[in-house]
């Protein structure tokens, strides 16, 4: 299994929300690039970042900064957060992104995640963001009315291959992963799933991996200090 920690920016920063609220915001680094630098000599392979004012607004206000991350750091990036555009998914990955992550657009236009997937195949994923069993749209801000085992069916017949799936409520609340739920996706699709939301401790991890999930996120673990990233790394990699 893969460990994918997770830079969220906002104002150029490294920040944290708890449950999607903008208004309860940490800020943990002015400086994204030296904690990109720390999930290297952690032994980080992988980095996931949200640009969070792109997802709320379709704009990518922080591009600079990602493409600095991934430049000074070199490692495999999935970047997300207001990609609403073939243009966009083309500046993310010319700045250096490995893959490329939906979310909004994948649920309200099926043409464009079709154009996309079409065009640039395993470099698009989709972000799956559930709150109470319906998918969250616009930076989590508003309710897709869709469900959340309906659109996975959805996406994978369309072709998408990785999906990374958050359960809103548990995101920076440090409750543990809802393992239920992981459990029922790997067992009802043949998706590379990533865990995203409430991975807080090492037995999260652990019970995850014996799932077969492709990867999981850490976030807040990793800022407050929970248990060490390279532990969470070594877990994960255990054979």
């Amino acid at each position: 299994m893969h460990i994918l920690p997770a830079i969220d920016l906002y104002g150029k920063k490294a920040v944290r929300l708890l449950k999607g609220d903008y208004n309860n915001m940490t800020v943990y680094s002015d400086t994204p690039e030296t904690v990109a630098a720390d999930f290297k000599n952690q032994g980080a392979s992988f980095i996931h970042i949200v640009d969070l004012e792109g997802a709320r607004d379709g704009t990518t206000p922080n591009i600079d900064v990602v493409k600095n991350i991934i430049k000074s750091s070199s490692l495999f990036a999935e970047v997300g957060g207001g990609v609403r555009s073939v243009e966009c998914i083309e500046k993310y990955i010319e700045a250096g992104a490995r893959r490329v992550i939906l979310g909004t657009a994948a649920v309200t236009d099926k043409v464009f995640l079709r154009d996309a997937v079409s065009r640039f195949g395993d470099k698009i994923a989709v972000g799956v963001d559930v709150k109470d069993s319906f998918v969250a749209i616009k930076g989590w801000t508003e309710n897709s009315g869709v469900e959340c085992f309906d659109f996975c069916r959805e996406i994978a017949n369309i072709g998408v291959k990785t999906v990374i799936c958050t359960d809103i409520s548990r995101d920076g609340a440090m409750r543990g992963a809802n393992i239920e739920m992981y459990r029922r996706l790997s067992e009802s699709f043949s998706l590379n799933i990533i865990a995203s939301g409430g991975v807080s401790t090492l037995n999260d991890v652990r019970r995850l991996k014996e799932m077969n999930i492709y990867g999981a996120i850490i976030g807040k673990a990793y800022y407050t200090g929970a248990f060490l990233l390279r532990d969470a790394i070594a877990e994960a990699e255990k054979k």
